[in-house]
């Protein structure tokens, strides 16, 4: 390798390519440098905290230099000048052995003796020291995969390593808050007396790849965000379409809105083969009844009688803007089928010189990609009704002594009468139970309500007639009485066995017929009565492939009733508050095959977790929602749909069965190719949607979409969309963990991600020096969302991850939406400590509330003298340094010092203070439809244990048994050239789980 060139940084700079919408992005090779703690933007080390080493412990080697990065544009190089490109890998990920050229210039750059780094050296400590493993990038003797040449990749049962070495936790007794050794800028404390006694740990250079460089989704939304913040989106243009993060207005010329439906490519390959070729998935995500934006015009409602929409008579396509009409408006040609229909003599119309209707400018089928269809009786089985809710709160010993029973208390109260409330027409119903089951009257002739208990559990009815459900405005009195007083009903209740079984089959026989909505809140295994369920859980199992077995349902009872509930048009919401193995497995079948939403809240704490709990339940209740719903989706000729993802059933491989569906509902779509399809014209989809409103009024709503037909791998690289394809991607992963062990699954992950960006490496950028990594700009963000999905507790290894944990986590990836599943992928890391002061207020021009710049998730991207706020998985997390001024604390928090912060207090206090209103709006901004719910967690770097997980959640560190962003992306580059230089060898390729 030659010897790099005298690094010029603004030179470098003019030197860097534009990188513009279309084009991919490169990485270049870096010139070599050490960063000082200066240039990274710490405070210097004082001189007299540096401690001396102790000379008499083992010398350890010096490692071997890694290389730093000079920006995003030369990233690609940089891996080259890794030796990524040398033939043949060490076994793992390891790099090949050095050069004679490279052995110089890690002696020529390495520490000399006189610095700290090298004394830390020769002390010999173990890198880690100071409680947690070693930082990432770092290799402390014994590594897997160490070689004199460099290090690999490799992932241990760390729990946590972030990219700056967090300080092991200390009492707040301590009060010091000293930081570890190597991290410039503490205050004298504990830690600075244990270094007195113990050397620091040994600190090697930096990397050669500087992770603020990489790809990151903030860059990318913020530049979509710019964009669409100028115009509005028109649908009309049928690429580029807007981010799922991105904040805008669509306004519908045609296609519809995306926030109904997402393709994972814009540009669709006119054979199956050239799809093969990219090896990206070509589907759908699905989101019928997503709530549109303030400023777009509500869906269109259109009733055409008794003789119902116009539909060809082939396909049962509704008449969409696509539809061509020929012989002077008398017939119409379909653009799914191409079959020539009749214009019913009641829609004709002429048509003008260039063959469209007169009328089509006055008609919302023939303008608008979404419309809404009043049905006609051939659709309506039954009588729509309004929704029934039917609230079934767990009283056993644990709900009462957890505090669960009186925060679903006042959830529910507020869920009903707070806000919106419940829409028009909608009845509520309440059951709790133990060991029996117990039915109350609301009727609002009652002065309070009356109480009658079921205890034959094996013989299960509603011993209620009339009064079960009742009207919540007409009942309020007689309902809020009975939530007050639930508490104390069951303060001295000793009974530990929930009967589960039995209240779904109670709510099957009260729901009967009029459909609804059946809220459950659990806290234990139901050991007792109809579907009573053993302790199955076995450690020896975990991070098995027999592991999968206790994904599988214990037996199929809950399964039966579950489609027993489907036919009725009952939805189940499954709420778990648990403290021990739950085997959500089994019970989980409740809400995936009703088409419910499962939510968790281990170790449930009423002070931590009873504000977010109460906001999702008032989300959950005040949404869009519809029941007895039934979806098709339908594709031009030549293409299918060959499977369908998420929390549904299906009695055919045709017809989506939704028993009920809000506008969170997300459903995901692999298609097939059934024959070539003629590149010369549009590829359409229409997802036709037939549900009963909450209202009770039967509609159809119709989503229609066409997008280019393409020959070309480039145009479907430009136009493929990263957030559908992960998610779809995601969605897959989870169905297939019931037949595949999750090794296997994460390897195919990673396998997917190679071939796609090797895909592109071989068809769009050829050309090329091997040494480059070259990313597609619309898939830039594939190999950090891959590794974000590698991380979490839905897929990732180690025995450590509870498997109701897991349960839930695969639940979460197969039921959010494309824009949740985003943020789930990358958390928002928000910086408090600096505000401007158009940040934390609300922005004229868009009427939201403006957030700061957002830092990266790396711990080492946190200002030890800042505050950050950290969201994305439904909790809020403020974050506060080690040396935060007292000023900020005063302002924020009302208190001046660190050490008198009252991490138990779960909610902001409400200063009168500039500081306190902003850092508020922004909490309310991030927790999204919580807003004035935010329940936050507060942690104290270096004193709280809790700053574990909070780095956990850190995605470009390394933890959760995964490397780092940096060290993922190398692995991937790796990867690349093995798959494009020419067949030797079989070599090893990912080094974990």
């Amino acid at each position: 390798m030659p010897a790099p060139q005298p690094h010029h940084p603004q030179q470098y700079q003019q030197q860097q390519p534009q990188q513009g919408i279309q084009g991919p992005m490169m990485m270049r090779p870096p010139h070599p440098s050490l960063v000082s703690p200066q240039n990274r933007g710490l405070p210097p080390m004082p001189p007299q905290q540096i401690p001396q080493p102790q000379q008499q412990q083992q010398h350890i080697p010096p490692q071997p230099q890694q290389h730093p990065d000079d920006g995003v544009a030369g990233l690609s190089s940089q891996m080259g000048g890794m030796n990524i490109g040398h033939p043949p890998l060490q076994p793992g990920l390891a790099s090949p052995p050095p050069t004679s050229q490279q052995k110089l210039r890690a002696r020529r750059v390495y520490p000399t003796a006189n610095s700290p780094t090298a004394a830390a050296h020769a002390a010999g400590t173990i890198p880690g020291a100071s409680g947690y493993p070693p930082a990432a990038g770092t290799q402390p003797p014994g590594y897997p995969g160490a070689s004199a040449a460099g290090y690999a990749p490799s992932v241990g049962p760390q729990t946590f390593v972030p990219g700056a070495q967090a300080p092991a936790p200390v009492s707040a007794a301590d009060a010091g808050y000293a930081r570890s050794p190597g991290v410039p800028g503490s205050s004298p404390g504990i830690a600075q007396q244990q270094q007195q006694t113990q050397p620091p740990p040994y600190e090697p250079p930096r990397p050669r790849i500087d992770p603020t460089h990489m790809p990151t989704p903030i860059s990318v939304h913020m530049h979509d965000q710019e964009i669409h913040n100028e115009q509005p989106y028109s649908t009309a243009q049928k690429t580029n379409i807007p981010m799922a993060s991105t904040n805008f207005t669509a306004i519908d010329d045609g296609n519809c809105n995306p926030r109904f439906v997402r393709l994972t490519m814009y540009s669709v390959p006119h054979t199956a083969e050239l799809l093969r070729t990219s090896h990206m998935p070509l589907g759908m995500v699905v989101q019928p009844l997503a709530d549109l934006a303030p400023t777009e015009e509500p869906v269109k409602l259109i009733d055409f009688g008794e003789e119902g929409p116009i539909r060809c008579l082939r396909c049962k396509t509704y008449i969409n803007p696509y539809m061509v009409f020929i012989n002077g408006g008398k017939h119409f040609v379909c653009n799914i089928c191409r079959h020539e229909n009749p214009v019913p003599d009641d829609y004709f119309c002429n048509l003008d010189m260039a063959g469209r209707r007169l009328d089509s400018e006055m008609r919302p089928e023939l303008r608008n990609g979404t419309v809404e269809f009043v049905a006609t009786k051939d659709f309506i089985a039954r009588d729509p009704v309004p929704t029934s809710f039917i609230f079934a709160i767990d009283v056993t010993w644990n709900a009462v002594q957890s505090g669960m029973v009186a925060q679903a208390a006042a959830a529910i109260k507020d869920a009903l009468y707070g806000g919106p409330g419940l829409p028009s027409g909608a009845r509520v119903g309440i059951i709790t139970y133990d060991r029996s089951a117990h039915f109350y009257s609301l009727s609002p002739m009652l002065d309070q309500a009356q109480m009658m208990v079921v205890p034959d559990i094996h013989d299960m009815f509603v011993p209620i007639n009339d009064g079960f459900v009742a009207d919540p405005h007409e009942s309020r009195h007689v309902i809020e009485g009975l939530l007050d007083a639930l508490p104390t009903m069951f303060a001295q209740n000793r009974t530990a066995e929930p009967v589960l079984g039995a209240v779904i089959q109670a709510a099957h026989e009260a729901l009967r017929g009029r459909g609804g909505k059946l809220l459950v809140f659990q806290t234990a295994l139901p050991t007792f009565g109809p579907g009573s369920l053993k302790q199955r859980d076995d450690p020896k199992l975990h991070n098995t492939d027999k592991e999968r077995t206790l994904y599988e349902p214990q037996d199929s009872f809950y399964h039966d009733w579950a489609v027993k509930l489907v036919e009725e048009g009952i939805s189940c919401n499954l709420y778990t508050f648990p403290s021990a193995y739950m085997d959500l497995a089994t019970l989980s079948q409740l809400s995936t095959v009703t088409s419910g939403e499962l939510y968790s809240y281990p170790g449930f704490d009423a002070g931590r977790d009873g504000k977010r709990f109460a906001a999702d339940l008032r989300a959950d209740v005040q949404r869009t929602f519809g029941t007895n719903a039934v979806l098709r989706i339908r594709t031009s000729d030549g293409l299918r749909v060959d499977e369908h993802y998420g929390n549904l059933f299906m009695r055919n491989h045709v017809d989506v069965e939704l028993a009920g569906v809000s506008s969170d509902t997300a459903i995901g779509a692999l298609l097939q190719y059934d024959a070539k399809l003629d590149e010369k014209q549009d590829v359409y989809f229409q997802v036709a949607l037939l549900y009963t409103t909450s209202d009770g009024q039967r509609r159809i709503r119709v989503h229609n979409l066409a997008v280019p037909c393409t020959t070309l791998i480039g145009s479907m690289f430009r136009n493929s969309e990263v957030d559908a394809s992960m998610n779809l991607i995601a969605k897959m992963a989870v169905a297939e963990a019931l037949s595949t062990p999750l090794k296997s699954i994460r390897e195919k992950l990673s396998d997917r991600c190679v071939h796609i960006l090797t895909a592109y490496r071989r068809n769009c950028a050829s050309g090329s020096s091997p040494g480059q990594l070259i990313l597609p700009e619309a898939y830039k963000l594939s190999p950090l969302y891959t590794l974000s999905l590698l991380k979490s507790p839905a897929i990732r290894g180690g025995a450590d991850v509870p498997i109701d944990q897991r349960i839930f986590h695969m639940h979460l990836l197969r039921q959010l939406s494309v824009s949740k599943l985003a943020r789930y992928f990358y958390p928002t890391v928000a910086p408090l400590h600096a505000l401007a002061e158009s940040e934390g207020v609300v922005d004229e021009s868009t009427g939201i509330v403006s957030l700061p710049e957002l830092a990266r998730a790396s711990y080492s991207m946190l200002n030890p003298a800042g505050a950050y706020f950290l969201s994305g998985d439904g909790s809020l997390t403020f974050w506060l340094g080690r040396q935060v001024s007292s000023q900020f604390l005063q302002e924020a928090l009302g208190t001046s010092s660190l050490e008198h912060v009252d991490i138990n207090q779960h909610s902001l206090p409400e200063l009168d203070t500039v500081l306190s209103r902003k850092i508020r709006a922004i909490a309310d901004r991030l927790v999204g439809n919580r807003s004035g719910f935010a329940s936050v967690q507060i942690i104290r770097q270096g004193v709280d244990q809790a700053e574990v997980q909070f780095a956990s959640k850190l995605i470009e560190d390394r933890n959760n048994d995964n490397m780092t962003y940096v060290d993922y992306v190398c692995a991937v580059h790796r990867q690349i050239q093995v798959e494009t230089r020419p067949k030797g060898p079989v070599e090893p390729k990912w080094s974990y789980n």
